[in-house]
């Protein structure tokens, strides 16, 4: 089974992303994540990350689908993968579509701005790991500390409210129109796509997803 996640930033899909990755026993893959691991490791072939990342820079759609197909080809992949982050442009789903990456279900969560200012605006990350903690919804053990290495946590330039909301606007000029275009594929039966209510209990999303694919 192969999902793509689709929503606003601090619509919860990196928490639901790992609940239904254990549920359905596929890995979740972040492209963050996957992108900071080629960093640290300094693998082969992408010497040039550092650099756009140190710039500021996007990295070009064409090194993100390169990355990307090579994290496919684990074999932790062989029987699906939720894909969390990817893709955020037109440009990426076509070259998705493009590289035949088969597509089961697309799942877009809801969440209006206010609440999404209020949630990101309390978050904590751990560098390290990518973990995600929030002051009041789901705190870490002890006040400013990873759970898993007591590492310090640290909190996002971009989850300040102002930044916050012209990431919210930049998602609606780039990333919204992905959704027509998958359910342009939808109409021609190659995928289903799947409208969530991202307010509510963790497990209370997770369910709503579960019982809406097969």
């Amino acid at each position: 089974m192969k999902l793509v996640l689709i929503g606003p930033p601090g619509v919860g899909k990196g928490t639901q992303g790992s609940l239904l990755a254990e549920a359905l026993n596929i890995p979740v893959i972040s492209t963050g994540q996957v992108i900071r691991n080629a960093v640290q490791q300094s693998l082969p072939g992408h010497d040039d990350l550092k650099a756009i990342i140190a710039r500021g820079d996007l990295i070009p759609d064409e090194r993100m689908i390169e990355i990307l197909d090579q994290r496919l080809s684990q074999n932790d992949c062989a029987k699906g993968f939720i894909l969390d982050g990817f893709p955020r442009t037109l440009n990426q789903a076509q070259a998705l579509l493009d590289k035949k990456v088969v597509i089961d279900y697309v799942v877009v969560f809801n969440l209006s701005d206010e609440a999404i200012v209020k949630r990101l605006s309390g978050r904590l990350y751990h560098p390290g790991s990518g973990r995600v903690y929030h002051k009041i919804f789901s705190p870490p053990k002890q006040l400013g500390l990873d759970d898993v290495t007591g590492e310090p946590l640290i909190t996002r330039s971009d989850d300040k409210p102002d930044a916050i909301l012209k990431r919210l606007e930049l998602f609606k000029q780039e990333t919204s129109p992905i959704i027509s275009f998958y359910q342009s594929l939808m109409d021609q039966k190659q995928l289903k796509v799947i409208i969530v209510n991202g307010a509510g209990a963790v497990t209370d999303i997770q369910q709503s997803v579960l019982s809406q694919i097969n």
